[in-house]
């Protein structure tokens, strides 16, 4: 990083230059646990999420209280009440610990860390009330990429009728991108695909049973869709969802800025 630094303060290259090299510089190691990439938001615009699942409580402790320490922020995913009881235990008192329990995340954050508004704007539905978990998964983590999120849950097409008001305002919001999850058939994301300019990404959730159950018919049906500009992310991926979502609408957000100094000059 120094030797970038120096480059940039003797004019070789510009600060664009410099934030390209500064994106691929580091990875931490956490006492042979795991390796942290603690720079992946300079590189990526996309913050470190540590996983919890498979992980015992000591170990996701020790990892997050380590990418806090480095990056001023750890967001922790799909932890149980054991995780973030030991995230809760002598917590220092420099960090504050923020836990979403429905989504089974938390944000473990310094105290003097903000997150920087990006201006990106995105849509959030959800086709029933059991696929709100990964809805909340994906909103986490676009809000904490400085995301503005608009959302709506409980709005599948058993009841139609009730899709039309948000999505509506969802648009006139002039939102970049948007996540649709469903599970059962997973028939949401594609006909909100027939209906908006911008992209959608749809989550499966394995929110189902029988035949095609844990999210298979889900995902299977959200492929097999006909409207264009749909993507579609694993089973329960909230986390990809939303990250992929506010890549998309900060885009949007840092090039609609710069059209509009353009136009000042």
């Amino acid at each position: 990083m120094k030797g970038i630094l120096e480059k940039l303060a003797r004019g070789e290259i510009t600060v664009a230059q410099a934030e390209r090299l500064l994106r691929v510089w580091a990875v931490e190691e956490v006492a042979g646990l795991a390796k942290l990439d603690i720079r992946r938001e300079i590189r990526r615009r996309v913050p470190e999420v540590v996983l919890a699942e498979g992980k015992t409580p000591k170990d996701v402790r020790e990892i997050a209280l380590r990418a806090a320490e480095q990056a001023g922020r750890a967001i922790i995913s799909r932890a149980t009440k054991d995780h973030f009881e030991a995230l809760r235990r002598s917590l220092p008192g420099e960090l504050t610990l923020e836990v979403e329990e429905r989504a089974r995340m938390a944000v473990l954050r310094q105290k003097d860390f903000m997150v920087e508004k990006a201006g990106g704007k995105i849509g959030l539905l959800t086709a029933g009330t059991s696929d709100i978990p990964v809805a909340e998964e994906a909103r986490i983590v676009a809000k904490e990429m400085g995301c503005e999120v608009l959302r709506a849950y409980d709005v599948g097409i058993a009841g139609i009728h009730r899709l039309f008001q948000p999505l509506k305002e969802m648009l006139e919001a002039d939102v970049a991108a948007m996540v649709v999850v469903a599970g059962r058939e997973g028939a949401l994301p594609a006909l909100v695909a027939g209906l908006v300019d911008v992209p959608v990404i749809g989550v499966p959730t394995s929110s189902s049973w029988g035949l095609g159950g844990k999210g298979l018919a889900a995902l299977a049906s959200m492929l097999q869709a006909c409207p264009l500009g749909l993507t579609v992310v694993n089973v329960d991926g909230g986390v990809a969802a939303g990250a992929a979502a506010a890549l998309i609408a900060n885009r949007v957000a840092r090039a609609e800025q710069a059209g509009g100094q353009e136009t000042n000059r």
